[in-house]
């Protein structure tokens, strides 16, 4: 290890572990890391330099190219844009970034690709699921695992520097454990009782309060819901869990063992260290298994910069993320 300074996740190292097949090669000696996390709650963007000093910061709406991918790149741009106003670098000043990209819902090679042409102006671009900038950022480059628990779901596992991606098959096909499926369950459980196709509780009664006590009205909410309306019905369902309510406790464990599941198969895979992070990390947490518990350590830092490390950034030493 060089001397002369902090040690840092150097830049030669993370290029070295981060590529493989996602997205596209790098061009030489970027001055500038920009790391993006887009989620289907919100996409944030973050800009280091190349000794990893961070610049400018900048948080805007979801980026799920699953939902809508136009929409995720737009998004993408307009937090890069904000991210050089915040840094006060000119728009040539841009053509020196290394941009690594974190989406949700992009599944594979092809998606990679797709996104990275839209930002070929830049130095280098490479994208890849928010699961393995996620799971980068959990172990500082590293192997290790992590397993996502947010509006979505998903795992993924590196080991010997290979990625395994476990879930993460969106809203209609998995997600399993995640906010938005606990919001599903919680909406269909309300219209059944409503129907009285089911148990009424305060969760239930709740749910169909904030639809007008009209089904029809939920009906109409759900032609055009995304993963994130259903997600905001989680707090509630959570909150009257912990009370022992007897349709949402169901609920909430059914989403601890999805939970479960995903940490016994990275596991399985021979991943040692096992992150759990989003939004439901926590709350979810006293349901999960005693295994699971003790297998579960601190991420070192996010997702975002798990993106800068993706475009072949360095990260400060001091483990927790920003500096």
């Amino acid at each position: 290890m060089r001397g002369g300074g902090p040690r840092r996740i150097g830049r030669g190292n993370a290029r070295r572990r981060a590529r493989g097949r996602w997205g596209n090669r790098l061009q030489a000696d970027p001055r500038f890391f920009l790391g993006v996390d887009g989620g289907a709650t919100r996409c944030r963007a973050r800009l280091r330099d190349a000794a990893g000093a961070l610049l400018a910061e900048a948080e805007g709406p979801a980026a799920n190219i699953y939902v809508d991918f136009d929409g995720a790149v737009a998004t993408v741009r307009a937090q890069i844009e904000a991210v050089c106003a915040k840094a006060g670098l000119a728009a040539a000043d841009c053509a020196r970034f290394a941009l690594g990209l974190g989406l949700a819902g992009l599944s594979s090679i092809e998606d990679a690709k797709r996104v990275a042409a839209r930002f070929d102006q830049l130095a280098g671009v490479r994208a890849a699921n928010d699961a393995v900038t996620a799971c980068l950022g959990a172990h500082g480059g590293a192997d290790g695992a992590l397993v996502i628990a947010g509006t979505g779901s998903a795992a993924i596992a590196r080991v010997n520097g290979r990625e395994t991606v476990i879930g993460g098959r969106g809203f209609l096909l998995g997600d399993d454990g995640s906010a938005a499926r606990v919001g599903a369950d919680a909406v269909r459980a309300a219209l059944r009782a409503h129907d009285g196709l089911g148990p009424s509780s305060p969760m239930t009664q709740e749910v169909m309060r904030r639809f007008r006590d009209d089904p029809l009205a939920a009906i109409q909410w759900a032609i055009s819901a995304k993963p994130s309306g259903y997600g905001a019905f989680s707090p509630v369902v959570f909150q009257l869990a912990a009370a022992d309510d007897e349709v949402a406790l169901p609920i909430v464990r059914a989403a601890a063992r999805a939970v479960d599941a995903l940490i016994a198969a990275v596991q399985a895979l021979g991943a040692d260290r096992v992150a759990l992070v989003g939004g439901l990390s926590e709350p979810i947490r006293p349901y999960l298994a005693p295994p699971s518990q003790a297998a579960l350590r601190r991420p070192l830092f996010d997702a975002v910069d798990g993106a800068i490390l993706l475009a072949g950034g360095a990260l400060p030493a001091r483990e927790g993320g920003k500096t």
